[in-house]
């Protein structure tokens, strides 16, 4: 069996990190098995979908690094739901309802009242043809639903273990509005069919549907894929992710506010599951340690300062190799010794910057002893200068102004620097050079 995967968002809005997580754990779960991933644009409510959102979400996952090996668009493939849903009535699964949305509303009141479950009463199978006639002439048209089987499905969820799904407390579900759309449900088991998907992973918030879909396959005639429902992501208020949030959690605002696409692969692929973050730089990397077994049943929480946290430690382990074109681009190259200094002091790749410019200037020093500083600086040692610069020289200054530890640290600091943090000063004062130094504790701005 070839594995076989999709991801099936809705080109209605912009990627947040909930769909992020979708693509990519089925992403790494084909890559692992060798297999292929179908991007699959469920476009069928032409309302609200629009080119502009489809392109945005290849650009969001090119972003990612999650490449997909087939495409797919609902829109395209109307005439093979059709020929399902035919099938489905000439099989007695698919039958006309007339009720109107106030109607149905009226029911589940009236159920409610009762304490009985808003289940559909299947009123509509009891019409006569003079009924639905009637119905007819007045201007109705028929919303289509599926008839359950009143059995227990039964199937083995990857994540979730043994699962069950009483379909007797369903209701048989629409599967064709009034217009004649389709809705989710049956174009997604035909395209699971027609492209011999072997496994549905998606949220647990799809476990019911799935005992629904499992019916529709077997009465299209076809066997279900194999099913993993992984828990869902929260925001950090407990709430559902939604394309509402805006910026706050699409990949469009996280990238323009600079985080890194494999820092955040890094987070999700872990999120759910006992494993510590690792940062990893490439998709391949991360697939190879995968395992969709290790995934809980319970729901996470998002903590935004995750993320930071995996920006950081995957700057950190970035050779200067994998960042040198960037580095060029942002006129910050000033080589492996400068990037290997300050990438344990970056939060985002941006911050670069900060630093470079500490480096070459200009730099306005902050001056606290005027004097032990200016003593300071006839001590610099000559150059070259090297890792053990920083050390020789603390020691002069240490020796003839009798400070020590963060006393003498720390102005030598702010005076180089104009900062009081930053990468450490045996690393950094021979990348400032000497002439600089001197001038910069002299409380020159160079």
């Amino acid at each position: 069996m070839t594995v076989t995967v999709r991801f099936a968002p809705s080109p209605t809005g912009r990627l947040h990190i909930g769909n992020a997580r979708a693509a990519l754990i089925n992403r790494l779960f084909a890559t692992r098995a060798g297999g292929r991933f179908l991007l699959r644009f469920d476009d069928t409510d032409t309302e609200r979908s629009s080119a502009d959102y489809e392109q945005g979400i290849y650009e969001d996952l090119a972003w990612l690094g999650i490449h997909h090996d087939l495409t797919d668009h609902q829109s395209a493939r109307i005439r093979r739901y059709e020929e399902a849903a035919a099938k489905l009535r000439e099989s007695g699964r698919l039958y006309p309802c007339y009720e109107t949305a106030e109607e149905l509303e009226r029911k589940r009141k009236r159920q409610h009242a009762r304490g009985l479950p808003p289940v559909y009463d299947r009123a509509a199978l009891l019409l006569s043809d003079a009924e639905r006639a009637a119905f007819e002439a007045e201007g109705r048209r028929p919303h289509w639903r599926f008839k359950l089987d009143a059995i227990v499905v039964r199937f083995a969820d990857i994540i979730c273990g043994d699962t069950h799904i009483d379909a007797k407390s369903l209701s048989d579900p629409v599967l064709i509005r009034e217009d004649g759309r389709f809705l989710y449900t049956l174009p997604s088991v035909v395209d699971d069919v027609d492209f011999a998907i072997s496994h549905v992973i998606r949220g647990a918030d799809h476990l019911t549907n799935t005992g629904v879909q499992i019916q529709i396959f077997e009465a299209l005639g076809a066997t279900p894929p194999l099913f993993a429902h992984y828990s869902l992501m929260q925001g950090p208020d407990g709430r559902p992710m939604s394309k509402r949030d805006g910026d706050l959690y699409s990949l469009e605002g996280l990238r323009s506010r600079g985080y890194e696409p494999m820092a955040l692969n890094a987070l999700l692929a872990r999120l759910g599951t006992p494993d510590p973050v690792e940062p990893r730089l490439t998709i391949g990397e991360l697939a190879a340690a995968f395992d969709l077994g290790k995934f809980g049943k319970s729901d996470i929480r998002f903590d935004p300062a995750d993320i930071d946290k995996a920006n950081a430690a995957f700057l950190h382990m970035l050779p200067y190799e994998a960042v040198v074109g960037r580095l060029g681009a942002s006129g910050c190259d000033l080589g492996p010794l400068f990037w290997e200094t300050v990438r344990p002091n970056l939060a985002k790749f941006g911050d670069v910057s900060l630093w470079a410019q500490v480096v070459n200037g200009p730099v306005t020093p902050v001056i606290g002893d005027a004097a032990m500083l200016i003593r300071a600086a006839e001590l610099l040692p000559s150059e070259p200068w090297d890792g053990e610069t920083w050390g020789v020289w603390a020691e002069r200054v240490k020796a003839v102004s009798g400070l020590k530890g963060r006393s003498l640290f720390m102005p030598l600091r702010l005076a180089l620097t104009g900062l009081d943090h930053g990468p450490e000063l045996k690393n950094l004062l021979p990348l400032i050079g000497r002439e600089r130094a001197s001038a910069r504790l002299r409380g020159e701005t160079r």
